[in-house]
């Protein structure tokens, strides 16, 4: 399980702890919001995930109830991962050895989704708006991925599953 805090344009720096990356939406004032998402290790489809404005253990129970259960659970040190309830084991992880597959799914939203990579540029004007791109790419990322368990030898692009939904 891993969030990943957006940040959007005149965000400025900010420092971060080591818990995500920071999305800011353009707003009159700033507001973050963080995508919250659950990877199958296996498959590498994101089996669960939420935006939203607060990274709450209320909100992050919601995601991990909606997930198929698995018997084992990594996430990285974030503290809110401590109080909540795991249909198997879980174990924080101070480093990557565990947790590289949502670090892999993360990197590939902020390489497909603009509006996750750059502070000064791309940015969501709406949480909605943040809501729905995300959807999307989930739904092509996980079609991807399943083709690509299917036939590891032939290429397979995000975008060859975009014309199927129109």
């Amino acid at each position: 399980m891993a969030d990943e805090e957006i940040s959007g344009a005149s965000a400025g720096h900010f420092s971060d702890a080591g818990d995500g990356r920071a999305i800011h939406l353009r707003r009159g004032e700033k507001k973050r919001a963080f995508i919250i998402t659950i990877v199958d290790r296996a498959t590498r489809c994101i089996v669960a995930h939420t935006v939203c404005w607060e990274r709450t253990p209320e909100v992050m129970q919601q995601v991990i109830d909606t997930a198929p259960h698995a018997a084992h659970y990594f996430s990285d040190a974030f503290n809110t991962y401590r109080e909540l309830c795991w249909w198997g084991t879980h174990r924080a992880m101070y480093d990557k050895s565990q947790t590289y597959s949502v670090e892999g799914d993360n990197a590939e939203l902020r390489h497909y989704l603009a509006r996750l990579t750059r502070k000064s540029r791309c940015f969501s004007k709406c949480i909605n708006a943040l809501r729905r791109a995300v959807e999307l790419f989930v739904w092509c990322w996980n079609k991807r991925q399943l083709r690509k368990q299917q036939c590891p030898r032939y290429p397979v692009h995000l975008i060859d599953f975009v014309s199927s939904l129109i």
